[in-house]
């Protein structure tokens, strides 16, 4: 018995669906948890997966309860791979839906890597330089599954031009709808990225809204990041389908008009923000961000907004 211990993220764990693709090729059964063990539960191998560092008093509570689990994922080590279990072509392996019998739709990534290299970020350390690995048919599960894709991809047009152009076309011509769930990168968007995006039906992560994702982190960025904005909107994705994520309280000596500057340039340009505290334990960037991303900054000035799970006034 194989168990395949999900610690953290709200998509389907794509290491652990293809671990369990493999383990059954070699004869194996697995289970997917995401709970303490149970009285019921037989002896077995455990493998466990997270992405958040932060998260480690979850996974020793797991250790606990299961005894001893190999772990891997950039929450436990940034240059984890598949391949310090055996050395296949991992990404070849599709990746075994049936750990997730609810989930609807595809995932997985057309390109791996980034053309960036922002502090903050394990992407280019752990996947070096953009590169293609997949097309729109190898992510699609097929009839009868919704035509619906969640892609991966931390720099969807760091890839080769051909392959994203591939990529789009694929999309087109399938009547796919598309969740970038990672976003863009609108600091290195152009005219012809512009309007592919404009061409797509590219949706929020639930299928429910016309949403982009994109970041505004650095507030030096400001003029190429309004710039980026201004080309996707001639091409026609207009500033309030941006979910802009902004990174808070991550450069040293930010100040709160330093927050306040980026929140309300965003508001003015017409995008949705959605602020990311970088330190959990700041409650005041918590509050902030609550009242960011709740909308009750329409009503309620930050300075007159008070949160009272953290007793904290803007």
């Amino acid at each position: 018995m194989i168990y395949l211990i999900h610690a953290d993220g709200k998509f389907p764990n794509l290491a652990l669906m293809r671990l369990s693709r493999w383990f059954k090729q070699q004869g194996e059964i697995t289970e997917l948890i995401r709970r303490r063990r149970m009285l019921w539960d037989g002896a077995g191998q455990c493998y466990g997966s997270s992405i958040f560092s932060f998260n480690e008093p979850a996974r020793k509570a797991l250790e606990r309860s299961w005894g001893p689990i190999l772990w891997g994922g950039t929450g436990v080590k940034v240059e984890s791979n598949l391949r310090e279990i055996a050395d296949v072509d991992w990404e070849r392996l599709s990746p075994d839906y049936d750990l997730y019998p609810e989930y609807r739709y595809s995932l997985g990534f057309t390109q791996r890597g980034c053309r960036l290299s922002c502090p903050f970020c394990v992407v280019p350390r752990k996947e070096g330089k953009p590169r293609p690995v997949h097309t729109i048919g190898d992510i699609w599960r097929g009839e009868p599954h919704p035509r619906k894709i969640i892609l991966l991809d931390n720099d969807f047009f760091g890839q080769p031009r051909e392959h994203w152009q591939d990529r789009v076309r694929e999309l087109c011509a399938g009547n796919f709808k598309v969740s970038v769930s990672q976003g863009i990168n609108s600091r290195k968007v152009d005219d012809e990225s512009a309007q592919a995006l404009a061409s797509l039906e590219y949706r929020d992560n639930e299928f429910k809204e016309r949403i982009l994702y994109t970041a505004w982190d650095n507030l030096g960025d400001e003029r190429i990041f309004k710039r980026g904005v201004d080309i996707l909107r001639h091409a026609g994705v207009p500033p309030k389908h941006l979910r802009v994520y902004m990174l808070i309280g991550y450069a040293k000596g930010e100040t709160w008009e330093q927050i306040h500057h980026r929140f309300n340039e965003l508001v003015a340009l017409g995008c949705e923000p959605y602020p990311m505290a970088y330190d959990s334990t700041r409650k005041d960037l918590k509050a902030f961000q609550r009242w960011a991303i709740t909308g009750l900054y329409r009503a309620v000035p930050w300075n007159q907004y008070r949160d009272p799970r953290l007793d904290i006034r803007g």
